[in-house]
């Protein structure tokens, strides 16, 4: 059993949903965000979403925009991103890393080298928000041989027609984007977002979790009851882009985790 489908099993056996975080590997700095990374498990973090910047994200909003411009003025690499992940199996062989981004860094890596590195490394799932379905030869099915899952990504916009082709090959869960547009752009709305995910559920048996708009406890818990659990990552960012201490963010990401654990 893979870490993400061990992590989903153990919190359906504690009626628990899921909490899930995004942070951008090198932001502020390498070992500012090795030190996040390393602390989001004690602060309630059931699986981990490492972001890899890239010089044109065009999925994401402002926040991680420039989150991805600092680490990369910083140096961050691929090599640096994997080397953070492997740090962090050091100390932790249970919480799934899903490492999040897009696919120009790891084309011009190599598809056969990334994977084999990136497993080495301890990474559990990839989301790659630039690959379609119908690219699936490039990056999913190579990365689904390898032992890691390929997670997809659903939308307001994802209509009935398309679903089928959506989930075809997607593996150890499912990522539904809350709103149209790009990431921290609007406030997330759990009545909106229940058909949807009911919709996703009747298609799959993989775990439906919901991202984009999460920023308070009282939301990730409202959107957790809906779903099989929520997704933060542009309110850490922005702290972590302020110069926060990690203390000071770890504390919020508690409380979040908190919201999302009582739904």
């Amino acid at each position: 059993m893979t870490r993400i489908a061990a992590t989903f099993a153990r919190l359906r056996a504690e009626n628990r949903k899921a909490f899930v975080t995004y942070v951008m590997a090198g932001d502020p700095d390498l070992e500012t965000s090795l030190e996040l990374v390393r602390g989001l498990p004690g602060a309630g973090v059931d699986i981990v979403e490492l972001g890899h910047p890239f010089t044109d994200p065009m999925a994401d909003g402002p926040t991680i925009q420039l989150a991805g411009q600092r680490a990369l003025a910083g140096g961050q690499t691929m090599e640096r991103t994997l080397s953070l992940a492997r740090a962090f199996r050091e100390g932790d062989d249970r919480t799934p890393l899903v490492m999040m981004g897009y696919y120009n860094p790891i084309y011009a890596r190599g598809v056969e080298r990334f994977l084999a590195e990136a497993r080495d490394a301890g990474i559990d799932g990839l989301i790659v928000v630039d690959l379609p379905p119908e690219e699936d030869d490039e990056l999913c099915l190579p990365a689904r041989a390898a032992g890691i899952d390929f997670i997809r990504l659903a939308t307001p916009t994802t209509d009935d027609a398309r679903l089928p082709r959506v989930l075809k090959n997607a593996s150890g869960f499912v990522y539904y984007v809350s709103i149209t547009g790009i990431t921290g752009a609007a406030a997330a709305e759990p009545a909106a977002v229940a058909p949807d995910v009911a919709r996703i559920k009747a298609a799959t048996d993989l775990p439906v979790v919901v991202g984009f708009g999460i920023r308070d406890p009282e939301t990730a818990g409202a959107i957790a009851a809906v779903a099989d659990g929520a997704v933060v990552g542009s309110a850490i960012v922005a702290m972590a882009g302020e110069g926060r201490p990690v203390a000071e963010i770890l504390g919020f990401v508690r409380g979040l985790a908190d919201g999302a654990h009582g739904a």
